[in-house]
Formats: structure tokens, C-alpha cells, sequence
């Protein structure tokens, strides 16, 4: 499978079901299930965050949630189901992500992940995320999470607007 033949698309509400068991099964296990079908049909219709999908044909090989701010965005979820993972399913999702937030005018992309997710926190010091705190007992008491965040643009500044190039 080439990266190629993934596509990425807006989740749909009869997403929800299949993107809420990959969250249960590859980003909370062990920590509970909170992001159940009803909220991620939430963040589906919320009109200030983006459910991502990437498909192989009708297969979902990853997903990714994040919600946007006036200045910052925070990156919820992202899964990548294991047999397409190291094949830049996660990074091509991440890069439209931050395309968008970019596009939108966002100052900084925040996320959290488990302390001891190592493969997570090189994935996404890769991609220039810096970590910023370790939370004790962050997830739901058990486990301590790593705050990371990426700086796109000084908060507070607005970037100059587009002007069309001369002809």
C-alpha cells in the first residue's frame, strides 16, 4: 500500500461509530472509553472543530479530531490503525490539519498524549511540536500526559493578509 492510496476526507456522522472504537481501542485503552459514537457525532457536526478521516478504499486507516479557537487549536484525537501505521497515514493527516489551522489564521496547535507514548512524542517532535508540562495523573488519575505544543505564528499578531500576486 503506497501513502498514494490513502484519501482523506471530512468524517461523516456514520463515521462516528467506527472512529469512537479505534479511539477506544488504540488512543484510551486502559483509561476507560470517553469518546463514545454520540461524541464524536459531536465533533462531526461541531462547526469549529475537524473530523478527519483517511480511507484505504472503504477501509478507515486513521482519523483525527481538532477544534479551533480564535488563536489556537488543540488536537483531540489522532489514530492511526496499526497495519498502515509508519507509512505517513499520520503525518498526511496532521499536515492537512495544520494547513487548515494555518489557513484559519491559528497562532499555536496543542495536544496532549500519554507520558510514556513514545513513538507519539517522536512522531510529533518530528513535525516541530515541543513539549511544554508533564500532568500527573492526567488521564482520569491513572496515567501523566505530556502537553506539546507548535507555534506557527506569534499570538496576538495577525498575519499580513493575502494580496493576489501581479499579473
Amino acid at each position: 500500500m503506497a501513502t498514494t492510496d490513502i484519501t482523506l476526507s471530512l468524517a461523516r456522522l456514520r463515521d462516528a461509530e467506527t472512529l469512537a472504537v479505534m479511539s477506544r481501542d488504540l488512543v484510551e485503552a486502559g483509561l476507560g472509553w470517553e469518546y463514545r459514537p454520540q461524541r464524536i457525532a459531536e465533533f462531526i457536526v461541531d462547526r469549529s472543530a475537524v473530523t478527519l478521516v483517511a480511507h484505504d478504499g472503504l477501509r478507515c486507516a486513521g482519523f483525527a479530531v481538532m477544534t479551533f479557537g480564535q488563536e489556537r487549536a488543540h488536537l483531540v484525537l489522532l489514530a492511526v490503525h496499526p497495519r498502515y501505521r509508519r507509512r505517513g497515514v499520520g503525518t498526511r493527516m496532521l499536515d492537512w490539519l495544520l494547513d487548515s489551522a494555518r489557513t484559519a489564521g491559528i497562532a499555536s496547535i496543542h495536544l496532549e498524549l500519554l507520558e510514556d507514548n513514545a513513538a507519539a512524542r517522536a512522531f510529533y517532535r518530528a513535525l516541530g511540536f515541543t513539549e511544554t508540562v508533564r500532568m500527573p495523573g492526567y488521564y482520569r488519575g491513572k496515567k501523566s500526559a505530556l502537553r506539546m505544543i507548535l507555534v506557527i505564528r506569534i499570538p496576538g499578531v495577525s498575519a499580513p493578509a493575502w494580496v493576489p500576486p501581479p499579473r
